[in-house]
């Protein structure tokens, strides 16, 4: 029904941003990601909508990016992800960190979203695996993203990867490190040279 709307913020909270157009405000739930953007009271936005209909209410959800409308569609096409915990994931993860999640297999990085659970993460992880790769991405996000799957690809990697997960790294680190090595190496050596690129930050 709606597209995108262009209009003066005339309010914003922790959830939602009020925008007037032509002399009707549009109340739109947003993420944290979008409000960060775009919540200055008096400044002109056009963010990308998505109208739900329910038997008792509609709502009218805002994106900043369209990158975060087609990640939002996609979240609520999986069971058990309703728009309020899409909202909630592209809160605690930008589209970006969540392609990246999704290919790492990392669904505790998902966990991090109120409300989300193991099971419903695990879901996701599952379900978005090659769905994500038509969303615009950053070209170091894509490059992140190689390397992540290069990773799982031999048994050294899967272990390095193993490895630096049980010394604390997230799933999602371990695996773009170990991805950006030679997957000649044995493991004890992707380990010690992945270790020194988190030092660095890669």
């Amino acid at each position: 029904m709606f597209y995108s709307l262009t209009g003066k913020v005339v309010f914003a909270d922790e959830n939602t941003v009020a925008l007037d157009c032509g002399g009707v405000a549009f109340s739109l739930t947003a993420s944290a990601n979008t409000l960060r953007k775009c919540s200055a009271v008096g400044s002109t936005q056009t963010l990308y909508t998505y109208l739900s209909v329910r038997e008792d209410a509609l709502d009218l959800f805002g994106f900043y990016e369209k990158n975060e409308l087609e990640c939002f569609k996609l979240l609520t096409g999986i069971s058990g992800v309703g728009p309020k915990a899409a909202i909630a994931i592209l809160s605690a993860l930008t589209p970006d960190a969540l392609a990246l999640a999704v290919a790492s297999e990392d669904a505790k990085a998902i966990t991090a979203a109120q409300g989300v659970g193991g099971k419903i993460a695990g879901r996701i992880v599952l379900e978005l695996k090659g769905k994500l790769d038509g969303i615009s991405l950053s070209s170091e996000t894509a490059g992140n993203i190689a390397a992540s799957m290069k990773s799982s690809a031999s048994y050294a990697g899967e272990e390095a990867v193993n490895a630096l997960v049980s010394l604390g790294y997230s799933k999602t680190e371990a695996g773009v490190a170990v991805g950006k090595l030679d997957g000649n190496l044995s493991t004890e050596e992707m380990i010690k040279k992945a270790l020194a690129l988190l030092a660095k930050n890669f």
